[in-house]
């Protein structure tokens, strides 16, 4: 029996099995944005918050929303895009996909309007794993991994993300996108 963790790199998704038991991370998918042998630094893509951007920074005017990237440091702002061209500074995360980058130029282009949410995603707090955690809760399978375009990241409603990355890996992970959130009340 192969008890070697699989193997995560930039821009895998990190899949919260159903039944995790984290409250933080419930039916959570985490976006590698960084992973070497001194951790990894992530963001959920499926947690939205009921704040919007321009709660926070007072120079943006259109109400774009805020989503939770994790638990750790909930009081800093990050951001994933697919806009090099309006960006400088942003680091590729894989084909088409950023993130971070010049926060001056996010401002200005997000206020003219030639950046929209179609193209960025802003999120309050990170995920983050020391040297081996991740690697643990991989052995213990508490996650399951698989990767994405940026078009399905931005096309894909929040409320379905969890779910609609299962069904595109197909098979058994298809089944496991219907499972209950409780089954006892199945």
């Amino acid at each position: 029996m192969n008890t070697t963790p699989p193997t995560v790199t930039n821009g895998d998704l990190l899949i919260a099995e159903p039944f995790m038991g984290d409250t933080n991370f419930e039916r959570s998918v985490v976006l590698v944005c960084e992973h070497s042998q001194a951790g990894t630094f992530g963001l959920v893509l499926n947690q939205l918050t009921d704040i919007h951007l321009s709660d926070v920074i007072e120079e943006i005017h259109p109400d774009l929303p805020l989503f939770v990237g994790g638990p750790v440091q909930q009081n800093t702002l990050h951001f994933i895009h697919r806009r090099p061209d309006l960006i400088d500074g942003s680091i590729r995360v894989v084909d088409g996909l950023y993130w971070s980058g010049d926060f001056e130029q996010i401002k200005r282009a997000v206020n003219l309007g030639t950046l929209t949410e179609r193209d960025i995603r802003f999120f309050i707090g990170y995920s983050g794993w020391s040297e081996g955690q991740l690697d643990d809760e991989l052995s213990q399978k508490a996650w399951i991994i698989s990767r994405i375009t940026a078009d399905f990241l931005f096309d894909t409603p929040t409320k379905e993300f969890w779910r609609g990355v299962l069904k595109r890996m197909g098979g058994e992970y298809k089944s496991i996108a219907h499972y209950p959130v409780d089954p006892r009340l199945n």
